[in-house]
């Protein structure tokens, strides 16, 4: 099968499921009393549960007593709530379930990475039947056939392709090369759609040249970084001759090259490749579109002294001098001047430093996958073990990772626009083009996904009415 055929949407089968799943979510309120805290009861705890098997709130609740025993290292209250919950939430549950049970595990193995509840974490390998150890939590390895019919089976990812290619189309109207790139954990799946779409539009003219760009995110201090990549045994290097034969098809001249760069020091030889770039193009009609596609959230958000100050035998702390590297990159993005900078990511909180916090959020953000599957994946199939693989590992860094292990670090939207005007952009929005596109893609899924415009005409794509991920796009000031 050719390259062509596989990652062109319009050649790739639809999942045309209209089923309505209906879920009590949200849960705005708790089922234990409002006194209820880290010293209830475990009698208290397990008649609460048991008066309602597999209600959200209840195992929310329930998780949430766990996390404070287990930080608080009281291993008898924990293993007691484990308990109820490995009772009540199996792994081949329905969508509550199996949620929640990747929450356990999450913090089981926090216990013992985290050298808390030592006993807790000997007793849950034993008896919970679930696997503590971090290279057991296996997440897939794709072909790039398969990621591309992956990524389709929900709008997650072609949201977000499908509003930025719209906006990046007409911010490069009339330019001779157009210079893309792509800061996307999907491995450019976005790109041939693109691609496509300059070609058609240039029918009657010369099509630009296109240059792409994309970071590799390199192995550091001997390890592999996370997130875990999706390709399996191939290099960017070949994926890059693809999508150049791609083009080549479409008539379209594509220029294609990797700078090895990471997400823990903000991107900044990816930064330092593209100031070079600029220099050097200075003169030509070249048109620059910075491509973000949930990977900024790897980015650190902690505030901190940069470098320079921190070596500077004579710096004295100065609060306001803190910032952060994702901060950093923005201000550093801006000083490249470029044509348009979409930026697509999940609209969610899971930066709380408060364990707690961040279980309550991640918990009521990530039902929303576990629910979506319900309408088209059957139980059993090996695309619903990967999809879940992938959300567990997720649920498994915000829960049982800290430092600079920890990167699923998703902001909401109203935290990426207030660091995007900071750093000197201004948003734009979506024209009526890009918006019948995302509608006429979202009429191919289930009928729980939805389309809402927000201030500044930023698109958010819903499930039953749940804010998902958001698209937004910018320009210099």
């Amino acid at each position: 099968m050719q390259f062509t055929e596989t990652l062109a949407p319009q050649f790739l089968t639809s999942m045309n499921s209209k089923n309505q799943l209906h879920r009590t979510r949200p849960w705005p309120g708790l089922l234990l009393p409002a006194s209820a805290g880290p010293k209830t009861t475990t009698t208290t705890v397990m008649t609460t549960t048991f008066t309602s098997f597999g209600d959200a709130n209840c195992m929310e609740q329930l998780l949430v007593h766990c996390a404070n025993a287990i930080e608080s290292n009281d291993a008898t209250l924990a293993q007691q709530i484990l308990w109820v919950l490995n009772n009540t939430a199996p792994p081949d549950g329905d969508s509550n379930q199996r949620l929640t049970s990747g929450f356990l595990r999450a913090l089981i193995a926090r216990a013992a990475r985290n050298g808390s509840c030592k006993m807790l974490a000997a007793v849950a390998a034993s008896n919970y039947d679930i696997n503590i150890a971090p290279q057991l939590l296996h997440t897939h390895r794709f072909s790039i056939i398969e990621l591309a019919s992956f990524v389709d089976l929900t709008p997650w990812h072609r949201f977000g392709f499908t509003a930025a290619n719209a906006t990046i189309l007409e911010a490069v109207e009339g330019y001779s090369v157009v210079h893309i790139v792509d800061l996307s954990s999907t491995h450019c799946m976005q790109i041939p759609t693109l691609i496509d779409a300059i070609a058609n539009r240039s029918v009657d003219a010369l099509p630009p040249l296109v240059k792409l760009t994309v970071a590799h995110v390199v192995e550091e201090d001997g390890q592999v970084p996370p997130p875990p990549r999706m390709l399996d045994d191939i290099s960017y290097e070949e994926l890059g001759l693809k999508l150049v034969s791609f083009a080549r098809s479409r008539n379209v001249a594509l220029k294609f090259q990797v700078v090895r760069s990471s997400y823990k020091d903000g991107f900044s030889s990816l930064i330092d490749h593209l100031r070079v770039q600029k220099l050097l193009f200075k003169e030509n009609s070249e048109a620059l579109v910075i491509n973000c596609h949930m990977m900024l959230h790897y980015i650190s958000e902690e505030a901190q002294l940069p470098t320079a100050l921190i070596h500077d035998p004579n710096n004295l702390f100065d609060p306001s001098a803190l910032i952060s590297h994702r901060t950093m990159f923005l201000k550093a993005l801006r000083g490249l001047d470029p044509t348009v900078v979409v930026l697509v990511e999940e609209d969610a909180d899971l930066t709380a430093s408060d364990l707690v916090a961040r279980l309550r959020s991640a918990f009521n953000y990530l039902w929303i996958p576990y629910d979506t599957m319900e309408t088209f994946l059957p139980k059993g199939s090996k695309q619903r073990e990967w999809y879940e693989a992938d959300i567990c590992w997720k649920i498994e860094n915000v829960i049982a990772q800290e430092g600079a292990q920890r990167v699923e670090r998703v902001e909401p939207k109203g935290r990426w626009v207030q660091r995007m005007r900071s750093a000197s952009f201004r948003g734009i929005g979506f024209g009526e083009e890009a918006v019948t596109e995302v509608k006429a893609m979202l009429d191919e899924h289930a009928a729980g996904w939805g389309l809402k415009k927000e201030e500044e005409d930023h698109l958010v794509l819903t499930w039953k009415g749940h804010n998902v991920v958001f698209a937004t796009a910018w320009l210099p000031c």
